[in-house]
């Protein structure tokens, strides 16, 4: 996993460094860093035109110092000095290479970035600038880079809102702060195989059982997504109960299905729940009350995690709602965190996501593009595996069964969130671009998984993520 520091954070690790390391030792690090990667990009700075945009800051410092660094390696160096007043259009000298050091991650305000000569690249110093480094917000304008080499850590903008797409290419330079100490975690390729143990040599069924409740009579669907996208994921077994539907009219899978009343069916529920190792609910339910009272019943008394989302979703929006005894996880889209908080989630996404969390004493799965996982106790995992090929229905019911599964096998209830939406979207990036559908998604994981986890058994738990993210957390 890699470290994301907040812009508040990332100033703490900087005065925290300048207690042994002078400032101006720091930004002539990250000075060369700029110039090396620049050197990369120019394939050689002999003769090489460069304009550096430079701000009044320590981005513009940085700027200053790999400008000093490529001309002494002959590149024809211009440092432009941001205008005061940008409000009209400003233009840059001809150039091969356009380094952008006007301006950092505490950036607060509007900028109007300068017109840059057509064919020339552009190398963006630490962010964008005019990118906020919390949330990824662009409140006036940005120039888009190729690559940009950010310090110590990456920074929430990069990965979110429109800094993702602005940033480009990101290159982590190390100047030599400590960034141990970090809230947030980018998922990996490799944290699938760390955190997600092959099933060991004394493996039967009920290790990694999972029961889902979805559905509703005549509404199957979203409850075989579900309980495919568990199987799928490696869960030994699924029992799967739809409330009120007869057990012939259940859908169509390999799970094992459950007759479960149409109303107050959290009894026989949590009996068949005492068994498993995670319970998966919400998926096509419906919204009547008495299913809502189920739901939070459910919630409330079982004694293994239990993953909420679709549907169920609404049953925790109310004073009604009791903390369980076990882990929860919620799994919101944006407008579905919206009815749950009464608030539209806005820019900041880790901050809304995080308030939830605690407010639920929850795991809160927030999908986007860039999907943050936030824990009840601060802090989380950013996944940027996502692609515009998961918007379609059904997506969702898929990513609540691989949570399910993942805890089932032993993750922590918010690693398992973690690493399964990175899962979902790395398995959805293989399938077709356009077309994809949700009865896709389970098979594609299935070979995703089998391509990313070691060809080894025995193994009887999970890792321990950096900073300690993967200790596992009773109520993460």
């Amino acid at each position: 996993m890699q470290p994301v520091l907040t812009v508040t954070e990332m100033r703490a690790a900087d005065e925290a460094a300048q207690a042994t390391t002078p400032l101006p030792a720091l930004v002539a690090r990250a000075g060369r860093a700029v110039a090396t990667a620049a050197l990369s990009l120019l394939g050689g700075a002999y003769g090489r035109r460069v304009a550096v945009v430079s701000g009044k800051g320590n981005n513009g410092a940085d700027g200053r110092v790999a400008a000093a660094h490529l001309a002494r390696r002959g590149a024809r160096v211009v440092v432009v000095d941001v205008p005061r007043g940008t409000d009209g259009p400003w233009e840059l000298p001809a150039c091969d290479l356009v380094v952008d050091a006007a301006f950092g991650t505490g950036f607060r305000g509007s900028y109007r970035p300068p017109v840059v000569p057509p064919g020339a690249t552009v190398l963006a110093v630490d962010i964008p600038s005019g990118v906020d480094g919390d949330t990824g917000r662009v409140p006036g304008a940005a120039l888009p880079a190729d690559l940009t080499v950010t310090f110590a850590s990456l920074k929430p903008g990069l990965v979110l809102g429109r800094g993702r797409a602005l940033a480009g290419r990101i290159s982590v330079a190390d100047i030599g702060l400590d960034v141990s100490g970090a809230r947030w975690w980018l998922v990996e390729d490799a944290d699938v195989s760390r955190l997600v143990p092959r099933r060991p040599d004394d493996a039967h069924k009920w290790s990694a059982a999972v029961l889902v409740v979805a559905g509703s009579p005549g509404m199957g669907g979203a409850a075989a997504m579900a309980a495919t996208g568990a199987l799928r994921a490696g869960a030994g077994m699924v029992r799967l109960g739809v409330p009120g539907a007869e057990l012939a009219a259940q859908p169509a899978t390999e799970a094992v299905h459950v007759a479960l009343p149409a109303v107050d069916w959290a009894g026989p529920a949590l009996e068949v729940a005492a068994r498993c190792r995670a319970v998966v609910v919400g998926p096509g339910l419906g919204r009547d009350p008495a299913t809502m009272s189920s739901v939070r019943r459910l919630v409330a008394e079982a004694e293994v995690p239990v993953v909420v989302d679709a549907d169920g979703l609404a049953a925790l929006t109310g004073p009604e709602h009791r903390k369980g005894r076990a882990p929860l996880v919620v799994t919101p889209h944006d407008g579905e965190l919206t009815r749950m908080t009464g608030v539209a989630p806005g820019d900041d996404r880790l901050a809304a996501a995080g308030s939830l969390a605690r407010h639920l004493g929850a795991t809160v799965l927030l999908k986007g593009p860039t999907t943050v996982v936030a824990r009840p106790d601060q802090g989380g995992w950013l996944v940027t595996s996502g692609t515009p090929a998961l918007a379609t229905a059904g997506s969702g019911d898929v990513l609540s069964g691989v949570i399910g599964a993942f805890v089932a096998r032993g993750v922590a209830p918010g690693e398992a969130a973690a690493v399964a939406a990175h899962v979902h979207g790395r398995a959805g990036a293989t399938g077709p671009g356009d077309g994809l559908v949700a009865g896709d998604l389970p098979l594609l994981v299935a070979d995703w998984l089998a391509s990313a986890l070691p060809e080894t058994t025995g193994t009887t738990g999970h890792g321990e993520a950096p900073g300690g993210l993967g200790k596992a957390r009773h109520g993460s």
